[in-house]
């Protein structure tokens, strides 16, 4: 009985990895000119018995006729085909932040040039028995430095400081009565790390959050893959609710491989029996089978959108069609 009761709980446990591989074709020719260094692939393999459509890019770090960078908008929105035409028609566009649809303003980091344009909303009002008190997170972003290194990191960003602090680690949601983080807590907090020293243990201190030094970064969360493993820090990001990490809805995604490979990564949804999305599980075991190293989700459902050389690869959920957003990543190749 016991041995009976292990299983069931280990197939519980690990049912949701072990999804079925999907079967990915290459359709570079439908995009027009690609750089050797770029390539699309497609995929409509159900997913767990469910209808779906996606699609991913591949770009080369190391490649430097690619230019790997961000935009944003002040106030309102554009829509990636607006994007697309305001950037001289790059490469790729994709949706990125999350965004407030009331003011139009970036919920995310965004880096630009080397210089952070948007910011991370750290602090949450609490309500009921909690008025008074705040909950504040730190949400993650992926990063590219000058020397072409991608990094997923969870940030802290301050509007009156040129650069984020980064954590390699994850951290739960802070609780208190402070309505702000402040910057010099952040920046010097450190932790206890055990080393030996000359055959003895001494207690060294350690920084937690250093000076994340990218030249082009766009925030989402949450994580999906952290040192080659599915681990979803949607509980310490507090993105979704409860058991929404579940729901299956079009999906935008961007992770990296060991070997130096961006992969942008979108998933076709609300669309029964033609393409009904992915979970945020889903969506991660797809980045692993891939070689992601280091992924995380960003902005979904209507808002999730990826032109290639200006045209679309999944069809966006809206039934106006692209949804504006206020920020995007782009490609830009330097020989177009």
């Amino acid at each position: 009985m016991k041995k009976i009761l292990l299983g069931a709980v280990l197939y519980i446990i690990t049912a949701p990895f072990c999804l079925a591989q999907v079967h990915w074709k290459n359709v570079d020719s439908l995009f027009g000119s690609l750089p050797s260094s770029v390539h699309v692939y497609t995929t409509n393999d159900k997913i767990e018995g469910k209808p779906n459509i996606a699609y991913y890019l591949i770009a080369d770090l190391k490649d430097r006729k690619l230019n790997f960078t961000t935009d944003t908008t002040y106030k309102r929105r554009f829509t990636p085909q607006q994007f697309y035409e305001k950037n001289q028609q790059p490469l790729l566009v994709v949706n990125g932040t999350f965004f407030d649809f009331a003011t139009n303003r970036n919920l995310n980091a965004v880096i630009k040039d080397g210089k952070l344009v948007s910011y991370n909303v750290h602090t949450t009002a609490l309500k009921g028995k909690d008025t008074l008190m705040y909950m504040h997170t730190f949400r993650s972003a992926i990063g590219i430095s000058k020397k072409r290194k991608a990094d997923v990191a969870w940030l802290y960003t301050d509007s009156t400081k040129k650069k984020a602090l980064a954590s390699q680690d994850n951290w739960n949601p802070r609780k208190d009565s402070l309505a702000f983080i402040p910057y010099e807590w952040v920046s010097s907090f450190k932790v206890p790390r055990n080393k030996r020293f000359h055959k003895e243990h001494h207690l060294f201190f350690e920084k937690i959050f250093r000076k994340w030094k990218m030249q082009t970064a766009i925030g989402g969360g949450p994580v999906l893959i952290q040192k080659e493993e599915i681990q979803i820090t949607n509980n310490e990001e507090r993105m979704f609710m409860d058991k929404a990490i579940n729901d299956k809805h079009p999906r935008t995604a961007m992770g990296y491989t060991a070997d130096g490979k961006l992969i942008i990564l979108v998933v076709q949804g609300r669309m029964p029996g033609i393409a009904e999305g992915a979970s945020l599980t889903q969506l991660a075991k797809l980045l692993l089978d891939l070689g992601c190293v280091e992924a995380l989700n960003l902005d979904g459902g209507g808002s999730s959108c990826m032109l290639v050389n200006g045209k679309e690869t999944i069809k966006p959920s809206d039934k106006e069609g692209q949804r504006p957003v206020p920020g995007v990543f782009m490609i830009q190749a330097k020989n177009k």
